[in-house]
């Protein structure tokens, strides 16, 4: 064995045990059920706009976002890259609809306003949906971050899920949602550190080619329109996607209202930021004509040499690590405050079933990572996002038209279930291979030309709908 391959061999796991022992010395020991679920500190003080912002930000920089990012970049060219970065204006979105529930309704969740507003059946739907996501975030997380300690179903596969896995579970049993926002704080450093490194090393190469447009020949007219109509989508998904993330919508409700919404906007561009800037790879990938298989992520290192893999593998990590414990920390509140709609000081029995909601979240988010063991059958990193997001395009009217005071339930279930039935059927087709929606309801060009047209066409009609149900009287005990 070569040099160069014991250390590709040996060097991944030394920065795991590294990253681990520096994630270690940052996390608190400890936090009570405030700590823990509201992220106080041991004072009680709540986290300052810059950390809440950072930490909202790192949590939604996840390892598969940065993959994302720089896939698209290789698809599209730079307005690729851009396109991801948009999602990251739900922040913006969301930040408008929780201050207006926070300052004019007195709510401390989006499951308690629901609740009040449409029943708690609406509640328990929102939820279910809530659990979804939260498993999703796990296996499309840890995936992408074992790659690199080996093949997708090796050992070292494996063992590198696991571990990561593992541990963040063990420093999240102890701190929290505490736990979880200081780490991230430690885990921006880094990852804007290791972008740094990142561009330094890729920019002037691909500056010095030329960046890849029309105008240069890597990107074809086609390509771009496509990226164009991506954005278009990344756009019109940003009014609901971000009200389907605890890891998100969790810390909506940690500090004062106003320093919430300046947080969110500091998460937005820093977030954005930081996507468009490792789209770069994308670009590289692009000006090198190097095939993306099987992610930009893995090929672009490889190609480029033993340093940049052992730097991307740090930065997959710290974007890993930095949302699992984020969703594990979700899990927690969902299920020991919001499930069994707890109201009042949180207590330490919920503290010790949000543990146990923990373990749960860990084991069944890994789950469908056994599906390569199923011929034909694997979990799509992007369509993920992207499903997911139309399923969820309802959720839209439902928060940002809440202030309508005739919506009640029938307003939420007329705007809620043509989106998840618009989803389901995407995820057939995207499964089985076969049309499920017409063609003509595409709008733009390329990949994603249906799926922005089903979310323009779904978001006007599930707002419609909703509207319609505020002028409609059900009969008592309809919904």
């Amino acid at each position: 064995m070569s040099w160069t391959a014991a250390t590709l061999l040996v060097a991944p796991w030394l920065i795991l045990g590294g990253y681990g022992l520096a994630v270690l010395l940052s996390t608190p020991r400890r936090a009570g059920p405030t700590g823990f679920f509201g992220g106080r500190g041991h004072d009680g003080a709540t986290p300052g706009i810059i950390l809440l912002g950072a930490s909202a930000a790192i949590s939604w920089v996840m390892a598969k976002s940065v993959n994302n990012a720089m896939n698209l970049a290789a698809d599209f060219g730079w307005i690729g890259g851009i396109g991801y970065a948009a999602y990251w204006l739900a922040f913006v979105v969301v930040a408008v609809a929780v201050y207006v529930m926070r300052t004019r309704g007195g709510f401390t969740s989006l499951a308690g306003f629901l609740k009040t507003k449409y029943g708690t059946r609406a509640a328990r739907l929102f939820l279910l949906v809530i659990a979804i996501r939260l498993i999703n975030e796990v296996w499309s997380n840890t995936k992408i971050a074992a790659l690199y300690f080996g093949a997708e179903g090796s050992s070292g596969y494996w063992i590198a899920a696991a571990g990561l896995t593992l541990f963040t579970l063990y420093y999240s049993l102890k701190g929290g949602l505490r736990s979880s926002i200081v780490t991230d704080g430690l885990q921006m450093i880094l990852l804007l550190f290791l972008l740094v490194v990142t561009l330094g090393l890729l920019a002037p190469d691909v500056l010095r080619l030329g960046i890849p447009s029309v105008a240069s020949g890597d990107v074809t007219p086609a390509m771009q329109a496509g990226g164009l109509t991506f954005l278009g989508l990344a756009l019109v998904q940003t009014l609901s996607y971000g009200f389907h993330d605890p890891v998100m919508t969790d810390r909506a409700f940690v500090n004062a209202p106003g320093k919430m919404v300046a947080s969110f906007v500091l998460a937005a561009l820093l977030g954005g930021a930081l996507i468009v800037g490792f789209s770069s790879a994308g670009l590289y990938a692009l000006a090198h004509d190097i095939a993306p298989s099987p992610s930009v992520a893995v090929a672009v290192p490889l190609a480029v040499g033993l340093g940049m893999t052992l730097l991307f593998n740090a930065v997959m990590l710290a974007a890993a690590g930095s949302t699992l414990d984020s969703v594990m920390t979700a899990t927690a509140k969902f299920g020991a405050r919001d499930w069994p709609h707890a109201d009042g000081p949180p207590t330490v029995y919920q503290q010790a079933t949000g543990r146990r909601a923990m373990w749960a979240i860990a084991i069944l988010g890994n789950l469908p990572l056994l599906s390569i063991y199923i011929d034909g059958v694997g979990p799509a990193v992007i369509a993920a996002t992207t499903i997911s997001g139309t399923a969820i395009m309802g959720l839209a009217p439902i928060f940002l038209l809440g202030w309508i005071k005739r919506a009640g339930r029938l307003s939420f279930h007329l705007a809620l279930w043509p989106g998840v039935i618009i989803g389901v059927l995407l995820a057939l087709e995207d499964i089985l291979h076969l049309p499920t929606i017409p063609s003509f309801v595409g709008i733009g060009v390329g990949p994603y030309a249906e799926t922005l047209g089903i979310n323009v066409y779904g978001v006007l009609l599930c707002s419609v709908l909703f509207v319609a149900g505020a002028r409609i009287r059900p009969r008592r005990g309809l919904l």
